[in-house]
Parts: C-alpha cells; sequence; structure tokens
C-alpha cells in the first residue's frame, strides 16, 4: 500500500477509537475514523470513506447480533428511503468536489463534524411528543446525504432521534441499522464506478479483528460512565478531528 508501519498502527488506533465511539453512543465511527485518518493524512478522505462503510458494516453486524431487535418500521421506512436518496445526491457532489477542489471537500468535513458536537453537547430535554412525519424524512435526506459525500450519516438523524421520545436502546439500533443500509448503497455505486482502491480493501481487512473486538469487549463489559462524560469525551475527538480538518484547508 506504501504506507510505513508506524502509520499503519496509528490508523489501527484510530480504528479502535472510532469503534468505541459508535459502540458507547450509537453513531460517530466514520466522523471520528474519517476526521482523524483525513487530519493525520493517513488515508485520503475517499479512501477513508470507504474504509470507515466497511467497518461499519462489521460493527453493525457484529452489535445487532449481540442484542435483540424488533424493527420499529414506522420509524425506519421513511429514514432509509429519503436517506437512500440523500447517499445518491452526495456520491455525485463528492464527485464533482474531488480533485482541484479537495479544500473544499477538507473544510465541508470539518465543518460536518463540528457542527456535530455542537449539535451533540446543546442537545436539550428531548420532546414529549413525536415530531410529525416531514421532520423524520427531512433528517434522513440529510443523514444520506453526508453519507453519500463521507460515510457520516450521523449528525442530522441523531440529533433528531436524540429528542424524540424513544428509549435509548432503540435509537442506538434504529441508527445502525440506517447507518448500514446507507453504507450498503454507497459501496455498491462506488464499488461499480470502480473508484474502491485497494488500499481500502486492504486496511478494511487488517481493521476487522479490531473491529469485532472492540465491540465484542463493550457490549460483554460496558463501561460504567455517565452518558454526559461519554458525550464530552466523544465531542473532544469531533473537535480536534475538525479543527485539524479546517486548519488544513486554509
Amino acid at each position: 500500500m506504501g504506507m510505513e508501519w508506524s502509520s499503519f498502527a496509528m490508523l489501527l488506533l484510530v480504528v479502535a477509537l472510532a469503534c468505541a465511539a459508535q459502540n458507547l453512543t450509537g453513531f460517530a465511527f466514520a466522523l471520528i475514523f474519517v476526521g482523524l485518518a483525513g487530519a493525520m493524512h493517513l488515508l485520503p478522505i475517499a479512501d477513508a470513506a470507504n474504509v470507515a462503510g466497511l467497518l461499519q458494516l462489521v460493527n453493525g453486524f457484529v452489535f445487532l447480533r449481540s442484542h435483540p431487535f424488533e424493527p420499529r418500521w414506522d420509524l425506519l421506512k421513511p429514514m432509509l428511503v429519503s436517506s437512500t436518496i440523500g447517499v445518491l445526491l452526495g456520491l455525485g457532489l463528492l464527485q464533482l468536489l474531488s480533485g482541484d477542489w479537495v479544500n473544499v471537500l477538507r473544510m465541508l468535513l470539518g465543518v460536518t463534524i463540528i457542527g456535530c458536537a455542537f449539535l451533540l453537547l446543546s442537545q436539550k430535554k428531548g420532546r414529549e411528543t413525536p415530531s410529525g412525519p416531514r421532520a423524520i424524512w427531512v433528517a434522513g435526506g440529510l443523514s444520506g446525504l453526508l453519507g453519500g459525500l463521507f460515510s457520516t450519516s450521523g449528525p442530522p438523524i441523531v440529533y433528531h432521534l436524540y429528542r424524540e421520545p424513544l428509549p435509548s436502546a432503540l435509537i442506538r439500533q434504529c441508527l445502525l441499522v440506517l447507518f448500514m443500509s446507507n453504507t450498503v448503497v454507497r459501496l455498491g455505486v462506488v464499488t461499480v464506478a470502480g473508484e474502491l482502491s485497494r488500499t481500502s480493501i486492504v486496511v478494511s481487512l487488517a481493521a476487522l479483528p479490531v473491529v469485532a473486538g472492540v465491540t465484542w469487549l463493550l457490549a460483554k463489559y460496558p463501561p460504567r460512565l455517565p452518558v454526559r462524560l461519554l458525550q464530552w469525551l466523544v465531542c473532544a475527538l469531533l473537535f480536534i478531528a475538525g479543527a485539524s480538518m479546517l486548519f488544513q484547508a486554509f
């Protein structure tokens, strides 16, 4: 792959951090992985997004096998349809901004990551009654757009669902299903277009044991930490990654 062993070891460490955040909060894998990998120049953004997608699939399957899941199709159907449309639009935009517009791409990713951290920290008391159907369609579409661009579907749908009167376990499972669906669509298009690089595949295969091990370990021995502390830790990683991307873009 033309990658030094020290860089490769650092990449696996980033995978472990991102996977831990994903399992503890229900999101942030791709945000942290793509952000840190891009900021430290471990992988190009496009390759990092492809790796994040492949690893999210593994993480999702392992998590759902370890946790009982009964689909809430009234929630999932509008999310899946609107996000699929968004993924296709995001991939088109990614193609447009690649190459000479790479710094614009870095700026978009940096703003997205920092915006997600602010949304997470600014979340207040949730709604007492469910939102209307329009809200979930909009949140799903925006999540798909970010998923198509960076494999980072989290911010809009995370903010929306965590404000709804829903159990946190159900929210995490719905998020995983949505992210896995977006990833399948994105990787399918990227593969057909011949843009799934050998580097992305090799890094993903090497990181599979890390993803499976961290997911299994946290499912068996969940840390006894306050939710707010976990949010602050995840947000600290997001701020570092987002600020680094913006600094490099400018």
